[in-house]
């Protein structure tokens, strides 16, 4: 029974408090990227939004590389150590993530040298890759400390407003007709400035002292501990990128930017499903340890889910028109029905949330590494057959696919852990 004495646990307050600040950063931060894709779109053009967009999935493909150490496995060694060794946990981490993200930085750099890319894509992915030396080495480590004491308020606030300033600075750089290589830069500054808040905040709290130190030892452990789920990671996200990556080569750039601006409001959409399944996960799995009981809560997830997902892609559909033309402008005619088919893709991406509690509960990491890597795996051999016959439509079917592979995955895992 809910009571006022429940309601008074400082820890339930707390969690609830962080719930809060959670979702009203995720919200922001949905705001805001419609809103700069909106005003770059119109101010690009297809093709030149194109190429932006290209230059922002390497970067998404690239940054994974620097999230050694994840924080499922900083954030319970910061709880089970003493406070005295707080600087050295946090002072290891940090020379890990350093090393690695400066490591990815000057790889990208020396491939953008090199001729990889398209000339304006490597211009723009130039200022973007600097978000790696800042995101995990400064905004990782200390959040992971906030994390610790369920407390991510300085961070998630910190986070919205610096969005909100980016989407303003993109605005004024809009103004003044600025080349389209200079906009990268803004998420680099965005990402230093959170990292260099953050990092005031620490100090501020340890009595003007930062206190890091590297422990050996600890590095070597951090640089092990977590390998498989960081390997899962890196696949997931190159699965959900593959679809970019692929047609790149195979359509021109200004098709590209139609489909990534449909595929950037789907994302946005399908981002509310792992919000769902964030905030019920702890009350609903986590804390269940009744298998049968555990079972029914994940079935009936599921079905609500399911259920959640087609309504508002029944929606979405509906308004595809209304949505792209007033977001993007005429000129992007094209990605109106792209994305009324790619709205449906959050169904199988919302019950693969729900499912992937269940792996997560368990710590099942090389269940993590083998899904992610069939839905890769199947995404690419179906984007082999399906994008020269069908276009940005075949890309859409091999995200289908990865996500039915992954979804079959779960289910048997789920079958297998909690059969009766």
């Amino acid at each position: 029974m809910l009571t006022f004495r429940r309601f008074a646990n400082p820890d339930v307050t707390r969690a609830f408090a962080n719930l809060v600040w959670l979702g009203m950063e995720r919200l922001t931060q949905i705001a805001v990227a419609i809103a700069i894709s909106g005003m770059l779109a119109r101010y690009f053009g297809p093709d030149t939004f194109g190429k932006w967009q290209y230059a922002n999935t390497l970067l998404l493909v690239l940054s994974p590389i620097t999230w050694v150490c994840g924080a499922e496995i900083l954030v319970p060694t910061i709880v089970n150590r003493p406070a005295g060794q707080l600087g050295t946990v946090l002072g290891s981490a940090f020379a890990l993530r350093i090393g690695v993200s400066a490591f990815a930085l000057l790889l990208t750099w020396a491939g953008i040298a090199s001729g990889l890319t398209d000339p304006l894509v490597g211009a723009m992915l130039a200022g973007l890759a600097m978000t790696m030396l800042f995101r995990e080495p400064f905004v990782g480590v200390v959040n992971a400390w906030l994390q610790s004491m369920t407390y991510s308020k300085p961070q998630l606030v910190t986070s919205m407003a610096t969005a909100i300033v980016k989407a303003l600075l993109v605005f004024a750089l809009v103004r003044v007709a600025a080349s389209p290589s200079r906009f990268g830069w803004l998420w680099a500054l965005e990402s230093a400035a959170i990292g260099a808040v953050l990092l005031f905040y620490y100090i501020r709290r340890h009595g003007g002292k930062l206190g890091w130190h590297l422990d050996r030892g600890l590095f070597r452990h951090f640089a092990s501990a977590g390998t498989v789920f960081w390997l899962g990671l890196i696949g997931m996200y190159l699965f959900l990128k593959l679809d970019r990556l692929m047609l790149e080569r195979a359509i021109s750039f200004a098709d590209l930017g139609r489909y990534s601006a449909a595929q950037q409001l789907n994302e946005n959409w399908i981002t509310l499903a792992l919000m769902l399944a964030q905030t019920i996960a702890p009350a609903f799995v986590y804390r269940v340890q009744d298998a049968v009981q555990l079972r029914r809560n994940i079935w009936r997830l599921t079905a609500l889910t399911a259920l959640l997902m087609i309504g508002g892609a029944a929606v979405l559909d509906v308004l595809a028109g209304f949505i792209i033309r007033r977001v993007f402008g005429a000129g992007y005619e094209g990605a109106i029905d792209i994305f009324r088919w790619a709205v449906w893709l959050s169904v199988p991406a919302g019950i693969e949330a729900i499912g992937n509690l269940i792996v997560l509960k368990y710590q099942a990491k090389f269940v993590l590494l083998t899904k992610w890597l069939l839905a890769l795996a199947v995404a690419f051999a179906v984007n082999l057959i399906a994008i020269p016959r069908l276009g940005s439509y075949g890309a859409l079917v091999g995200l289908a696919a990865g996500y039915l592979a992954a979804t079959s995955v779960n289910l048997y895992y789920i079958r297998f852990k909690l059969r009766p």
